[in-house]
C-alpha cells in the first residue's frame, strides 16, 4: 500500500478534534481525541505535549480569531483601539463559549496569544497608564469580555415570570429591554470599564 497523500494525525487535525470535543461537552480527553480519530491514544502524545500542550493549540485556535491589528499604535485614542480588541476578543471567545472555563483555568503559555498581551500593555504605557495598573487594566477587559462571551451563549429570554404581578418592576424593566440584551449590555459594561480606567492615566 502507497502513503497516504495526507497524514493521518497531525497537530492540526487534533486541536481541531479537541475543539468539538469541547464545544460539544465542555471538555476533552487525549483517549476522546484518539477515538475520534481512529488512532492510538499513544499515536496522538507524539504530536503534541501532552493534556497542556492541547489546550495551548486550543488557545491559539481561539484567540486565532481575535484581530491584534486593533491594537496597533496609530492615531487612534488608546481607549478606542482597546474597546475594538474587547469585541474582537468577546466575539472570539463567543464563538466557543464552552472553552471559556478551560483554557481561564490554565496558564497563557501560547506564543501568539502572549504577543497579543504584549501590544496590549504597550498600548496602555504608552498611553500614560503606570506600570503597576497595566495587567489590572487587561485583567478586568478580560473579566468584561468573557462574562459578555459567556452570556452571549446564555437564552435570550432569562427570567421566566410565572406571575407578573410580584415583579411588576421587573416585568416592566424586561419588556422595555428590547432586543440585543447581551450586546447592550457589553457596550454597557465596556464604556464605563473604559472611562473609569481613564482616570488612572498619569
Amino acid at each position: 500500500m502507497g502513503r497516504p497523500s495526507k497524514p493521518l494525525l497531525d497537530r492540526e487535525r487534533i486541536t481541531t478534534t479537541a475543539l468539538e470535543l469541547v464545544d460539544e461537552k465542555g471538555d476533552f480527553s487525549v483517549p476522546r481525541i484518539a477515538a475520534k480519530l481512529g488512532v492510538q491514544t499513544g499515536s496522538v502524545y507524539h504530536h503534541v505535549d501532552g493534556r497542556d500542550g492541547i489546550v495551548e493549540l486550543l488557545r491559539e485556535r481561539v484567540a486565532a480569531a481575535m484581530d491584534p491589528a486593533t491594537l496597533a499604535r496609530d492615531e487612534r485614542p488608546w481607549a478606542e483601539a482597546l474597546a475594538d480588541w474587547a469585541r474582537s476578543y468577546r466575539a472570539a471567545f463567543a464563538a466557543h463559549p464552552k472553552a471559556i472555563p478551560l483554557l481561564t483555568t490554565s496558564p497563557v503559555r501560547a506564543q501568539r496569544v502572549l504577543d497579543q498581551y504584549e501590544l496590549a500593555a504597550g498600548l496602555l504605557l504608552d498611553a500614560g497608564f503606570a506600570l503597576p495598573d497595566v495587567m489590572p487594566v487587561i485583567i478586568g477587559l478580560e473579566n468584561v469580555v468573557l462574562g459578555s462571551a459567556l452570556d452571549m451563549a446564555a437564552p435570550e429570554a432569562m427570567w421566566e415570570l410565572a406571575d407578573e404581578t410580584a415583579t411588576p418592576r421587573l416585568a416592566a424593566a424586561l419588556a422595555a429591554m428590547g432586543t440585543g440584551r447581551a450586546d447592550a449590555a457589553f457596550e454597557l459594561a465596556l464604556t464605563g470599564f473604559l472611562a473609569h480606567v481613564s482616570t488612572l492615566r498619569r
